[in-house]
């Protein structure tokens, strides 16, 4: 999934052109270079859907500071970059990694300690500060997953439990399926028609959407 940065009044996250299935074998080529997790760039081990929690994070530094977090010029220059803020893991981690060559890459970056994510970013409170901490993990497998970001202490005052609905699972029926152009059509036509707005219980605007069959 390829995200990017909108700094303006309403900052979202953009492009889900590659949106899929989670895929263990997808290339790091597929991805915004800046925003990408650590495993992904070299394609080191196989991988969970916190890779997307890394870009998140990357993209809320950059908001608070106003400036990218790992502006790499390159693959391993953007690598470099990511080790001077997580610093360099121990054996436990190197030892996940699946090529003798990423191993061995790893074993020979300087000693880069972590830096303080508090002196990173000074202007935030220290739930937001601990909040990043938890994103920008290297390790996949420490990182927050999605459901647990959304219940940090960080959105207490934002979560509405009302606004929670239960996700559907995704219907992958006719991903590979060969139809003509006029199915196609019907099919996309009936998504948006079953198309159901979930008005916030704060919103004074009317649902004024309307289909013409």
């Amino acid at each position: 999934m390829a995200h990017g940065p909108v700094l303006g009044p309403e900052p979202v996250i953009l492009d889900f052109g590659l949106a899929r299935s989670a895929d263990a074998e997808m290339t790091g080529y597929v991805v915004t270079r800046w925003y990408r997790a650590p495993e992904v760039i070299l394609n080191w081990m196989h991988y969970t859907q916190t890779v997307d929690i890394w870009s998140v994070g990357c993209i809320m530094a950059e908001m608070i500071n106003g400036k990218t977090l790992f502006k790499g010029k390159d693959y391993m220059d953007q690598l470099t970059q990511i080790m001077k803020v997580t610093g360099v893991p121990g054996p436990e981690f190197i030892q996940k990694l699946d090529t003798p060559e990423a191993r061995s890459y790893m074993k020979n970056l300087p000693p880069y300690p972590r830096k303080d994510f508090s002196l990173l970013f000074p202007r935030v409170s220290e739930k937001c500060v601990d909040l990043l901490e938890k994103m920008l993990v290297l390790d996949g497998d420490e990182r927050l997953t999605a459901e647990l970001a959304l219940e940090h202490s960080y959105f207490d005052s934002l979560r509405d439990q009302d606004d929670l609905p239960d996700p559907a699972p995704y219907d992958d029926t006719h991903d590979n399926a060969t139809m003509s152009l006029e199915e196609w059509k019907r099919l996309c036509f009936k998504e948006v028609r079953s198309f159901v707005p979930f008005p916030r219980r704060d919103s004074k605007r009317k649902n004024t959407l309307t289909m013409s069959p």
